[in-house]
Parts: structure tokens; sequence; C-alpha cells
């Protein structure tokens, strides 16, 4: 056995980085230290800046510390301990229950929570509170990829592969994303596959740095991602390169779906999308000429009022060449953030319960009452989107419980949003910073980070994976968990016992919960995970190896066949006018991330990118009498934000881009169309219409 000596060093403590849905392997030391895991598949030692300064914000200079009580007499917030702090909490929340019915209250979470969060808070509304009235942030993320997941393929798992599948396909064609800036580690999978002869197809209307990568770069006017897809399948269909005997054996519905792609001619597709005819099918002939290919969506084609449908087109041309459910092919989507996957799979979503069960199922609803100890009727119903919850605020929602997220500036319309937080009789936020949002609130509520806590996370690959504590939490700071078990014991004290505060007490309940569901995790033990680089689900078995790889044998739906989804394009909610001449579309900076609420705390990430900026293409700031640097204004009929002009040829004449990690003035998301997806009620977030204005 090994001793360690006075001499050595304490051992750094093997996590996971608190950002992105890579979630990144990496070492924390005990004096807060963080180094890059080489030994961890997904990003092999490499670390992007945000994952190297995660730990600056495990600084008691910039994080909450002790719990903040709005004052009566002066209005602000101040110093509480944490007894008066969740009293105040559960009086509000029994106050608006007993005033208004269950339904007044609400609880709103995150997609960075880890899965035993996100399960508790599922469970903590629907037992204790008794409200339909929950979902998250995730919303905004990819839920236009789940729909149409689950109607092609009766599933959704962001990856159906393992990343390291991707260099070894022929043709890769990239929609919406740029990882160069969004999950920078990823990029290794880009180059490499052009290493090994692949070729790399990206679709965006701006040439990121990811686009600058690309053997060809289709730039189609923003919202029109749906027709170019169209256009695509339509010539597949033309020159007879589809796969008849995959089609026959293995989908239903491709009679719909090619009809609806035949109406789509190259050229009636090049007037929609700007994207000229030879550029279409060059695009074509790489795609459906390599032996192998995949399609890799992202939050361009997803985020917006039509994004399911959008999705679906691009399934639809990767189920006619015979992608999905072979080797080194087929469809996936890069989930965003970091517990993106894992945190819509169990309950924190409005329609969903544990495992990917969906709410409206009796017989989920009485396999989950089971586990809980409830009667299944007790349970409530499905209730709002995220938009549509943040929208109703103020009105029959009284009362709102959120953790990990900042709406004021991530929601679409965000200074409505923010007005609807101003007007509920009451707002508890737990955080680890003091963000926009928790500015607002009544009580708030210092909960432990990444590092300072035990749990589990579902990465963009449905690696299911062990974030281990690392490091001790400040005193007068408690985990999520803990604030929901004392909430419980004021609120519903028979409950109290459903709600440990130890996370693999919860992850074990977890586990009963997810058993036979889509998203089944009843084979993953905290045991298992300390062992290895994770574990796929489904994995029902404690023995069985996991699934890294869906589809092989059969799809998820029960006759085991995939199912083309007929669409067709229509513009988007806010096309141009007029009054408003120009498309805004918005995305991320690779120094930033999300809101910006942990990163606009560090130092070293503020250097990179201070502030927001607006970029447009020179001959548009010609028009406009703009020089670099300049302060523009950039309207919409929802409000207006001002940054400095940022030139680039690399952007479409016609379109503007802003990121969205500030607030203030420059605030993107103040501009944001929240016209929602019929189907996963995505808000439109990558197009709406604007006009930019010298200051």
């Amino acid at each position: 056995m090994h001793t360690v000596t006075a001499s050595e060093p304490p051992a750094a403590t093997p996590t996971h980085c608190p950002y992105c849905a890579l979630q990144c392997g990496m070492r924390v030391a005990p004096d807060a230290t963080v180094s890059g895991r080489e030994d961890f598949p997904v990003n092999r030692g490499a670390l992007c800046g945000k994952g190297q300064s995660a730990a600056e914000v495990l600084s008691s200079r910039v994080r909450l510390t002790g719990p903040l009580v709005r004052s009566a007499t002066t209005g602000r917030l101040e110093p509480a301990g944490w007894d008066e702090a969740l009293d105040t909490i559960a009086a509000a929340l029994d106050r608006a229950r007993t005033a208004h019915g269950p339904d007044a209250n609400a609880v709103f979470g995150g997609g960075g929570l880890t899965n035993e969060k996100a399960y508790a808070l599922g469970k903590f509304a629907r037992t204790v509170l008794r409200t339909s009235q929950i979902d998250y942030n995730g919303r905004f993320c990819m839920s236009s990829a789940a729909a149409a997941g689950q109607l092609a393929f009766g599933l959704d798992r962001g990856l159906p592969f393992p990343l390291e599948d991707i260099p070894r396909t022929g043709c890769v064609l990239l929609v919406g994303s740029n990882p160069a800036e969004t999950m920078p580690p990823a990029l290794r999978y880009l180059t490499e596959l052009k290493a090994n002869g692949g070729t790399l197809i990206v679709v965006d209307p701006r040439r990121t740095r990811t686009a600058e990568l690309a053997d060809l770069h289709l730039a189609p006017r923003p919202g029109t991602d749906l027709a170019l897809a169209l256009g695509m399948l339509h010539l597949v269909v033309a020159q007879g390169r589809t796969d008849e005997a995959y089609i026959r054996e293995r989908t239903s519905g491709w009679e719909g779906a090619r009809a609806a792609a035949m109406a789509h001619w190259p050229e009636y597709v090049e007037r929609v999308t700007g994207v000229p005819v030879p550029r279409l099918r060059e695009a074509v002939d790489l795609f459906a000429g390599a032996g192998e290919a995949m399609v890799l969506t992202a939050r361009g084609p997803e985020q917006q009022a039509k994004g399911t449908d959008t999705v679906s087109a691009w399934i639809n041309l990767a189920l006619a060449t015979g992608r999905p459910g072979r080797p080194h092919s087929g469809y996936g989507c890069l989930t965003g953030q970091g517990n993106g996957q894992g945190g819509r799979e169990h309950g924190q979503k409005a329609d969903q319960l544990p495992g990917y069960r969906k709410l409206a199922d009796p017989a989920a609803r009485a396999h989950v009452a089971g586990v809980w100890g409830v009667a299944p009727e007790s349970l409530p119903g499905p209730g709002r989107s995220a938009y549509e919850l943040l929208d109703a605020l103020g009105g029959d929602i009284r009362a709102l419980l959120l953790m990990g997220s900042n709406p004021v500036v991530s929601a679409p319309r965000a200074a409505h949003v923010e007005q609807r937080l101003r007007s509920l009789d009451f707002l508890a936020v737990a955080d680890v910073v003091l963000s926009e949002t928790a500015e607002l609130a009544d009580v708030v509520l210092p909960v432990t980070q990444w590092a300072e806590e035990t749990g589990t996370v579902t990465n963009l690959e449905g690696r299911v994976l062990l974030r281990r504590r690392a490091l001790t939490p400040p005193d007068g700071v408690r985990s999520d968990l803990e604030v929901l078990r004392e909430l419980a014991a004021r609120l519903a004290p028979d409950l109290e016992k459903g709600f440990p505060a130890d996370p693999e007490e919860v992850f074990g309940e977890l586990r009963r919960a997810s058993a036979g569901g889509p998203a089944d995790y009843a084979g993953i033990s905290y045991e298992r995970l300390a062992e290895g680089d994770g574990v796929f689900w489904p994995c029902p078995d404690p023995d069985g190896p996991g699934t890294p790889r869906l589809f092989l044998d059969r799809f998820a739906h029960e006759d085991g066949r995939a199912r083309f989804v007929p669409v067709t394009h229509r513009p988007a909610a806010e096309e141009p006018d007029a009054e408003y001449p120009v498309h805004l579309t918005t995305g991320r900076v690779v120094a930033q991330y999300q809101s910006g609420a942990q990163t606009r705390r560090v130092d070293e990430l503020n250097r990179a990118a201070p502030g927001p900026f607006v970029e447009l293409h020179p001959r548009l700031a010609a028009r406009l009498g703009v020089a670099e640097g300049e302060d523009v204004a950039v309207v919409s009929r929802r409000g207006r934000a001002v940054a400095p002009a940022r030139l680039t040829p690399g952007i479409r004449p016609d379109t503007v881009f802003m990121p969205f990690h500030w607030p203030g003035p420059g605030r993107a998301n103040t501009l944001t169309n929240p016209a929602l997806d019929p189907t996963s009620r995505m808000p439109e977030f990558k197009v709406c219409a604007v006009r930019v204005e010298r200051v």
C-alpha cells in the first residue's frame, strides 16, 4: 500500500468542468489549481479558457457566502441567517398556495444542475408544492432537436454515438454550430476528421472560426435552414442518391417526406436562402458521395419558431441516404449546457418525469408515484413551457423558486421577462453568485458549486459521469439538495424523508424511478462511475455495458423503424421589412458562457471578451456611416440595445450578430423574439427583424 509522506503534496481530485456539455475531465488540487485529465477520452487533457479558469468563481471574492433577505425597511438585500431565509421562503410559498391554489407557485430550474438536483427539484414541485408550473432553461437549449429526435427515432439522446466516431466518418454536415468558440476541445474531432481524409460542410450565416476550417461553407439567410435541407434532399432524390434498401427495411413515411422535398427545387431554394445552386449541388456531392456521413445540428436550426421541423428536415436527409443506425454515420445534436442532456431526463421539464417518461402517461405516473410513495392521481399534469411560465409571472403565478438560471439575461424579450419577475409577490433564487436575476429576489440562497459537491451529470454523448467534490465550501453555503430538504420539512413534514441531502442516496432513488424508462439509469451506480470514464445510458443492468451506440439494430419506435416527418419551409415568425430591414442572429463567444453570470466574474475571461458588440458587414457599416468600434443601436419591436460595431466580411450584409452574455444596454435578448415552436416551445432566438442606427 502506498502511503503519503510529508513531502508529497495532497492528491488532486479527478472531476469534470462546470461549463459546456463536453464535461471535460479535469483535476482540482487542494489549492484550487485546475489541470486537464489526459486519461479522459472526451477532452484528452485539453481545456478551454473557461475550464482553465473555472476555479476563479470558487473565490469568496466573487461568490455568495451567506443568505440575503430583502429588508422591509430599506428595500435592500441584507445578510440573514439560514433559518430566517428558509422560513421566509416557506411562508411565502405557503401563502401563495393557500390564497391562490398550488399553481400559484412555480419552479424554474437550469441545465447546469446535476442529475440529482434536477430530479429532486421536479419531485419537490410535484409532491411538496403540488404545482404543475415547473420548467427550466434547457428549454432554450436543444428542445427542438429533442422533439425531432423523438419523432424520428422514438428517443432523444444528443449524440447517439461517442464523439470518437466523428473523425472516422467520411463527411460531417455541421449545421448552425461553432464548436471552435462554444466547446473548443471538441474542435480536434473535426481537425482529425480532415486529417483522416474526411470532409466538413458548415452551414452558418457567419464565417465563424469553425467555418474557416470547412471544405465548404454555406451561408444561408437566418431562418432559412429548413429550405436548405429540403433543397439538398430534393437533389438527392433527383440524382438517384437515396438508399432505397435502407428506406424500405428501416424506415416508414418516406413517400410524404419525398413529396414535400420535391416541392423545393434548387432555384427556389437559392431565392429563399441566398445559397447559389452550384454550392447546393457541391454540398450534396460531398455528403451523398461519402460512404459514411453524419449530420450534426446545434442552436442555429433549433432556436427557431420552426426549429422542430427544421431539425426534422436534416434528419430526413440523413435517413434518405441511409445514415442513422450505421457505424460512423447518423444524426446527432451538439448539446450546449453542462447537463443539458441529463437535466431534461429526470423531471424538471414541464411534461416529463424521471427516466424521460411522459407526465401524461398513466403507466409512467404510476411507476414514479410508487417510487415517491404518493398516489398517482396526486401528481399534477403538464404545465407551461419555460417562456410561457416566465410570461405568466405576476399573473396567476404569484411566487417563484428559481435555481441555477439567470433569465434576466438569457430569456427572449428579456426586458419583458424582467418586468414579470419584478411583478411577483415573491421571488427566491438559489445560486452561486448574485446574478442579475438574484438581484431582484426577496431571498437569495448561496449554494455549493461543482468543485464543492458530488453529483452526476450526463454529457452530450449520453455518458453519465461522476463529478466529485474536491474542495470544502465556505461556511454559510449549503447545497441545493439541503435547501430542498429544509423547505420540504417546513412545507410538507410528512414528505421530508423523501428529500435526502446525500447525492448518492438521491441517485439511488433516481435509478429506481428511471428503471424501465427511455433514459434508464438503473444499472449505473456511483461505485461504477468512480471506476471508469462514465456509462452511456440506457443501462438497465448493473452488469451490462451501457449503450455507447444507439439504433444499430432497431430504432426506439415500437415497430423498430425510424420515421420520416414531412415538412415544408415557411418564413421566420418575423421577417425584415421597411421599418426593420436587417436580420439579427445571436450566439456565444469563446471567453464567456451562457448568461455570463459566472464567467463575467473572471478577470482573465473579461480581458478576452470585455463586453457586447454588434458584428456587421463593411457594406452595411458604410451605408450607416459607422466605423469600427463606434457605438451602434440595434432596435427591434421589443427594445433597443447599444454596443460597439465590429466590422467583418465574414457575415452576410443583410445580417448582424450579437453575443448574449451581457446585461445592461448591450443585452442582446432585449431584442429577441419569443415566438415559440408549436412542438418544442423553443423561442426564436436565432432570427428576428431589426434596424441598425448610429448612436
